[in-house]
């Protein structure tokens, strides 16, 4: 564990020191979340926690010195009946997970922070974090609840990275394998890195993570791949999961910096 980790991760300060941070103008909580399931033959079910959990931590980690920020222990589960058909999957309710997520928040925010921000990984929680924004919010008027998908962050900069095409960076695919790669090569099975390009029949429907269209469309994984992955992971690599992780943190400290500054008055 670096010095860094220790002012920032939740589990390694103790009750004083998670207060003191609290307290300060411009305080924010940073809560990360993803899933447990399937991610194909090649990854870990963990995958999406993983991530979340790394990205929460890089952008915590650039503005350590100047904001007061702490980022709480991942939760780990999320809504994702549509991979039960693969195994390997634990998922609970989509108003299980609201409760839990609102109860968290409340504990969280009884240490005075003046924000929180909770940052999933896993795109089935899309829609409830968006919800879970606005409950939490009008429960606690006094702080500021914002929410992000820590992979819609990389649309501003991936069509500069990626080398799949449309349906390539999915569920296993291009993206996650890549920053897999760079951040836990030893949970990477590349000889098992067998994929399907997302073939999504509505065309105002989903392309892949970084292409969202306007028509939600709702279909068990097992109607899309036969190995429960989707997309292009032959074409990831450690140094495009390294540029597209360093960019993401990019993406995350501008939007902590922002928070501070509207919160420290």
């Amino acid at each position: 564990m670096s010095p860094t980790d220790a002012t920032i991760t939740w589990e390694d300060l103790s009750a004083p020191e998670i207060a003191a941070i609290g307290s300060e103008p411009g305080s924010i909580a940073v809560l990360p979340f993803g899933s447990t399931e399937q991610h194909g033959n090649h990854l870990p079910v963990f995958t999406d926690t993983l991530l979340a959990t790394a990205v929460s931590r890089l952008g915590a980690e650039r503005v350590a010195d100047s904001i007061p920020v702490a980022v709480t222990p991942s939760l780990w589960t999320g809504y994702s009946p549509h991979h039960l058909p693969f195994g390997g999957t634990i998922t609970v309710g989509f108003d299980t997970l609201m409760a839990l997520l609102e109860d968290v928040a409340a504990s969280v925010l009884d240490n005075g922070f003046d924000a929180l921000l909770l940052v999933n990984g896993h795109g089935g929680n899309g829609p409830l974090v968006t919800a879970a924004t606005s409950t939490i919010g009008e429960a606690h008027p006094d702080a500021d609840i914002l929410s992000v998908t820590y992979f819609t962050l990389a649309q501003a900069f991936i069509d500069d990275i990626r080398d799949s095409g449309p349906g390539g960076m999915s569920h296993g695919g291009e993206f996650e394998t890549s920053l897999m790669l760079h951040l836990h090569p030893d949970r990477v099975d590349v000889d098992q890195a067998d994929a399907d390009y997302l073939d999504e029949p509505y065309t105002h429907g989903l392309d892949d993570m970084m292409a969202g269209g306007p028509l939600s469309v709702y279909r068990s994984f097992d109607a899309y791949s036969d190995s429960g992955a989707i997309g292009d992971p032959g074409l990831a690599t450690a140094e495009k999961g390294a540029e597209i992780f360093e960019r993401l943190g990019d993406e995350l400290e501008a939007i902590l910096t922002e928070i501070h500054e509207q919160n420290r008055s």
